[in-house]
């Protein structure tokens, strides 16, 4: 056991160099620090950052915008999930909601959000909005293929609705709530972060984005890049972790 995961970690470490490699080549071929830095400039831009006080205040803020958002899409995605599986005038009301939510572009609801509510808040709605939709869908699928036979045997036995609920649904839905959650946490910090880099606010990741670009800091850009891709692998394993332990299998 302890020599496949030895494997693959030489395996992921023998990857990631390659990458670097291809990187320095093209910084080389293109020759310009605007376009493409050289990982080491970007190395050194980052070390800088990790030792700076705004730095950890920039991501903390980012990470508690989005997770609260995340946190409300996964709360309120379930509850119109159990409302719209048991009242079909409900399912009437929230399907088309949902499909103009899944059709309409990110960054038109972010513009639009702006209008409405304070810039800090916006990444929160955002990624509220963008989860909604993936848990709402998931958790309806696990209510709808609960177990037939369950069902029928739970009507014979004259099972009350609060039984049958915590006996058949909720073990059928577990899988589904896992996965939303799982596809979720990855798009909310996606838009999450697009939306700080639209609306800009005080204290967040996506503002030091925009103002990389603007400043065309490209090193800082990069070195900012770098910081989402690696809090946003470290939350998804996290998030991963947290589901393994509450949902142990026996």
């Amino acid at each position: 056991m302890k020599e496949k995961i030895s494997k693959k970690i030489l395996i992921s470490v023998l990857i990631l160099l390659i990458y670097i490699l291809l990187w320095y080549i093209a910084a080389i071929i293109v020759n310009k620090e605007l376009l493409i830095p050289k990982p080491s400039s970007v190395l050194n831009t980052f070390l800088y950052f990790a030792g700076q006080k705004e730095f950890y205040i920039n991501v903390l803020y980012s990470i508690g915008r989005i997770c609260a958002g995340f946190i409300l899409a996964i709360i309120t995605g379930s509850l119109l999930a159990f409302l719209t599986s048991f009242v079909p005038l409900s399912k009437k009301m929230v399907s088309p909601a949902i499909s103009i939510i899944k059709a309409t572009p990110v960054a038109s609801f972010i513009i639009l959000t702006l209008l409405w509510i304070k810039t800090t808040y916006v990444p929160v709605f955002i990624s509220f909005l963008m989860v909604l939709p993936v848990v709402w869908t998931n958790i309806s699928q696990g209510f709808e293929t609960a177990d037939k036979k369950l069902l029928e045997m739970a009507f014979v036995y004259k099972m009350d609705f609060i039984k049958k609920i915590r006996y058949i649904y909720i073990p059928n839905c577990i899988s589904y709530f896992k996965s939303s959650v799982i596809s979720g946490i990855g798009l909310a910090w996606k838009s999450g972060i697009a939306a700080e880099v639209i609306c800009s606010p005080k204290f967040a990741i996506g503002s030091r984005l925009y103002s990389a670009k603007i400043y065309l800091e490209t090193a800082e850009l990069f070195a900012w890049t770098g910081t989402v891709v690696i809090l946003s692998i470290i939350i998804e394993r996290i998030t991963v972790k947290i589901l393994e332990n509450v949902f142990k299998e026996d």
